[in-house]
């Protein structure tokens, strides 16, 4: 055989472990991408889930329901089956088209476990749910109180606090499972001055609480509104 033959067979030898070689490649990342298209089923949320629900509660108003999702969108700790969360409460709010996660769930806890921030105190205050905005307040949210009594002139109403921090609901924390829509007890983290006025206000008058948006200023010098004034 000669040279200029071999190295024709060399070429070809080359050339086909190429081809071989990008064709493995080509149908490996293939596999891959359909891998990657495949549809697992997991559980979504369908409304809002108040932090310290309980996975069974949550299961029981349907705040979830199973979903195909494509392989490659699921979260690693997302859940296809609620039974290992029955008993522990969410403890963050997790909203509509978020993958419920096992790690956004923990175990329950008494209210032992209130943890007051240094320096401050813990007050408890009832307030009717329809003063604290259904179930939108959980533990972490800062709102302002507002404080409603009866005067001479009519009801008054005027800014009690402009922002105080809520560190439970009901007779629960963020992690022992409240139920904020049907419970009327607020515990606010605050000092002694802003605790006196809480209490001192919740024995004369009714408790409003409120949530700030963005950018929302609170005028502490407003003397407030008596109801028929001009």
């Amino acid at each position: 055989m000669g040279r200029r033959t071999m190295l024709l067979v060399a070429a070809f030898l080359v050339a086909a472990v190429g081809t071989t070689l990008v064709f493995l490649y080509v149908n490996g990342v293939n596999d891959r991408a359909l891998a990657d298209q495949k549809t697992e089923g997991v559980l979504v949320a369908t409304k809002q889930i108040a932090a310290g629900t309980t996975g069974a509660a949550a299961e029981e108003a349907a705040s979830w329901e199973l979903r195909r999702v494509a392989k490659a969108s699921i979260a690693d700790d997302a859940l296809a089956d609620a039974s290992s969360i029955q008993d522990q409460v969410a403890l963050a709010p997790i909203f509509p088209g978020e993958q419920i996660l096992s790690t956004k769930f923990g175990e329950t806890a008494g209210v032992s476990s209130l943890a007051v921030p240094p320096g401050l105190l813990a007050v408890s205050i009832p307030v009717q749910p329809e003063q604290a905005l259904g179930n939108f307040i959980v533990p972490g949210t800062r709102v302002a109180v507002f404080v409603t009594e009866t005067r001479a002139g009519g009801p008054h109403t005027e800014l009690l606090l402009p922002e105080v921090e809520v560190i439970a609901v009901g007779d629960r924390t963020l992690t022992s499972g409240a139920d904020a829509a049907t419970s009327s007890l607020m515990t606010f983290a605050v000092n002694q001055r802003d605790a006196e006025t809480l209490v001192s206000n919740s024995q004369s008058g009714k408790l409003t609480l409120s949530l700030a948006g963005k950018g929302a200023r609170l005028d502490t010098t407003d003397g407030g509104v008596t109801a028929g004034a001009g």
